[in-house]
């Protein structure tokens, strides 16, 4: 079915245009035509599906024309996720005299109260600067008509919830309210018991199934010798461009510098990062200018970056919701892509969550010709037994041998 089909309006349409959308996805077919219809929608797609268009789409549609009070509010837990979705917005919105702002922390207040005071249609924020506008007076939101709890289970992880009980609170009880959630714990069921009226549930594929199109392994090693193992794997595989995740921001800076050290262009991501560094990372990671980007799972989710050929999980994620998150941002769009995930032992009750998570073994795999010192992982690994480790020589990989030559493809 065509986007003509779904009743947009006419700008919207146009808008779609051109950005080049030729059909909706999944997640566009189902839940835009609920939204149009006035129905509370709980939304459930992996990244790179398409989310904020199925949101965005139908309530522009629905609010024609620019009126100088907000009526449209979308709640996002990071900073990158809400410029991303602001610049989504505009864009949508190209061919209408809609004004949008969006409100996040890490810059100064000056430019988003001039954007306040001049009238908007659509706030996009994170809780915590909202809540700061709010107090202040500079931001109202008693006409807001359109509500978009937007990652809820992110904001949950980072507390934001109690936050965002308080914005839902400022807003008026006859309005529209959309969630869009990876999962579902008990503590977002009670948001939404609070915050959603006989709310529709759209949910496009598994939620605990990693693509199809990704490969991914593990590689168990010593504590000892885990950055050697690490940078002897990017040594060793051909890639475009490789998103390093690790647990804590310390983690990532250490990492970062190490491979700077080892002549790699690294880009580094979290939330001690000022916007401008964040967004510089960002750009230059997405134009090639840094083939190697680390980061927390604050680039997990959401965020726009395509072509990414390998996810390295140098930590181990201590949530299996994340793990599916991070090994997602490589593959997109049925793209083949590979993720590899470094194994201590410490990481094992981890890495056991993860695999009755996703309802699967993930294979253990050693390389040739790196002298490993003894670590307990290589016991339960032992060959022909469940979890046993594959044989490196010849393992193929899509986009190259991660065995053979030491040469990156660019």
């Amino acid at each position: 079915m065509p986007f003509s089909k779904l009743g947009l309006s006419n700008p919207m349409l146009e808008g779609v245009k051109a950005m080049g959308y030729v059909e909706p996805t999944p997640i566009q077919l189902r839940a835009i035509p609920l939204i149009l219809d006035g129905r509370d929608v709980i939304g459930s797609a992996q990244t790179g599906t398409g989310k904020t268009a199925a949101f965005a789409l139908p309530i522009l549609s629905q609010i024609g024309q620019h009126n100088p009070h907000p009526r449209v509010l979308i709640l996002e837990p990071t900073r990158e996720l809400a410029a991303q979705v602001e610049t989504a917005i505009r864009d949508f919105a190209r061919f209408t005299n809609l004004r949008t702002v969006v409100l996040f922390g890490g810059v100064g207040y000056g430019r988003q109260i001039d954007a306040l005071k001049s009238g908007v249609d659509v706030i996009v924020a994170t809780p915590g600067r909202l809540l700061d506008h709010l107090h202040q007076g500079t931001c109202r939101l008693d006409r807001i008509q359109f509500l978009v709890l937007d990652e809820a289970d992110r904001m949950l992880d980072m507390g934001f919830l109690p936050d965002v009980r308080r914005i839902v609170e400022r807003c008026p009880r006859n309005r529209h309210t959309s969630l869009f959630s990876a999962t579902v714990p008990p503590e977002i069921e009670t948001l939404i018991r609070w915050a959603m009226r006989n709310p529709e549930t759209v949910e496009i594929g598994a939620r605990r199934s990693p693509k199809e199109s990704v490969k991914h392994v593990i590689y168990p090693v010593s504590e000892s010798q885990k950055t050697d193992l690490a940078l002897e794997l990017l040594k060793r595989m051909n890639y475009d461009s490789v998103i390093v995740f690790c647990r804590t921001k310390h983690g990532a800076d250490r990492v970062a510098h190490l491979l700077k050290r080892h002549n790699h262009s690294v880009a580094v991501l979290h939330s001690n990062r000022t916007q401008r560094e964040r967004e510089q990372a960002l750009r230059g990671f997405r134009d090639g200018r840094y083939e190697v980007l680390v980061a927390t799972d604050i680039a997990a989710r959401g965020l726009d970056i395509a072509d990414v050929s390998h996810v390295v999980n140098y930590d181990v994620p201590q949530h299996p919701e994340d793990y599916v998150h991070r090994i997602g941002r490589t593959g997109r769009m049925e793209a083949a892509g590979d993720a590899l995930t470094i194994m201590v032992a410490e990481d094992a009750r981890h890495v056991n969550a993860i695999e009755r998570f996703i309802g699967q073994k993930i294979p253990r795999v050693k390389i040739e010709k790196f002298d490993y010192k003894y670590t307990a992982l290589f016991e339960e690994g032992k060959p022909g037994q469940p979890g046993g480790f594959a044989r490196a020589r010849g393992a193929r990989v899509r986009g190259g041998y991660f065995f053979g030559p030491a040469r990156r493809r660019r």
